[in-house]
């Protein structure tokens, strides 16, 4: 039997491409349960599990939270804007304390790069990286392989393209790893100002013209733009975005064939794409939503096993 080789997940550059069809063949495993009516296994029922969410999330928090409860782990939830963390407490002695509850896995996201590595060094917990500043995202990435598989058959040898903000994205530089690992040529498109100088050693290609990179691809990801993590004006407005970067059913319809269109989330209808781009055949952002489910439940399963 397939073992993962990893004892957290911090990273998918640290993962084999061995390791993402493992994550991929449990996720179907997983995606069969969720879909059935009575949709808790007991796979981690003496598993402790900390979500520890230095940073706002939506949609990975609940979407972890959802896949924990599915297989039946004991949950700790805990927020930084109402802990101990607003008075000062460093990173270790938050963890610390909640690992004295004698927690088995840690979820974690946090503001600074490397802090999920810093973590997993210092402490006996399993660390899954839920997103580390602008470094990586790893789940993300995994769930964004398995709906690009799940739509077209394989990713490898199909042409994807990731479109925004590349320079403060986590998602893409996980997206980029994965999809070079599962044989996918991958692209990326945006303003000057938004591509990192080092983003071409890596072995991905650049291109600023929106329409050429939907040309060339199977698969267009759209990323939001991150104004959050923005310190200074890298465009001069939205509305000049949209208009250079944006995909809308015009330019869908202008292409000589169909392309896949994804998002990560949170969707800002009318900058990355439009409704009518967003709500269309060609969009499988909800498969993602229910992907993540799945591909997290798959992680955590897999991690939980070294225990044994």
């Amino acid at each position: 039997m397939k073992k993962f080789s990893q004892r957290h997940l911090l990273g998918i550059k640290d993962l084999t491409r061995d390791d993402i069809e493992l994550v991929f063949e449990t996720a179907d495993n997983f995606k069969a349960i969720i879909n059935r009516p009575i949709k808790k296994v007991p796979s981690l029922r003496d598993i402790t599990v900390a979500n520890i969410f230095f940073e706002n999330s939506t949609r990975t928090r609940i979407s972890f939270e959802l896949a924990q409860k599915r297989l039946s782990a004991d949950i700790v939830n805990f927020s930084a804007s109402s802990s101990s963390v607003s008075k000062g407490e460093t990173l270790i002695d938050t963890v610390k304390n909640i690992l004295s509850m004698k927690v088995d896995m840690v979820v974690m996201r946090h503001p600074a790069p490397g802090a999920c590595i810093f973590l997993a060094k210092h402490i006996d917990a399993q660390i899954i990286n839920a997103g580390d500043g602008t470094h990586e995202h790893p789940t993300q990435a995994l769930l964004d392989a398995y709906s690009i598989r799940e739509r077209l058959g394989s990713v490898k040898g199909k042409k994807v393209v990731i479109v925004g903000d590349i320079l403060h994205s986590r998602v893409a530089l996980s997206n980029i790893y994965c999809l070079q690992k599962l044989g996918a040529e991958v692209m990326v498109c945006g303003p000057t100002t938004l591509i990192p100088k080092y983003i071409e050693s890596l072995g991905v290609k650049v291109e600023h013209d929106l329409m050429k990179a939907l040309q060339w691809c199977d698969v267009a990801n759209m990323l939001r733009i991150q104004l959050e993590r923005q310190d200074i004006k890298y465009f001069p407005s939205l509305r000049e975005y949209s208009m250079l970067y944006g995909v809308n059913k015009y330019r869908l319809d202008s292409l000589d064939k169909e392309i896949v269109i994804m998002h990560p989330g949170p969707v800002n209808r009318g900058v990355e794409i439009t409704s009518e781009v967003a709500d269309s055949k060609n969009a499988i952002i909800l498969d993602q939503v229910e992907n993540g489910v799945a591909t997290r439940m798959a992680v955590m399963y897999l991690l939980a096993g070294q225990q044994a």
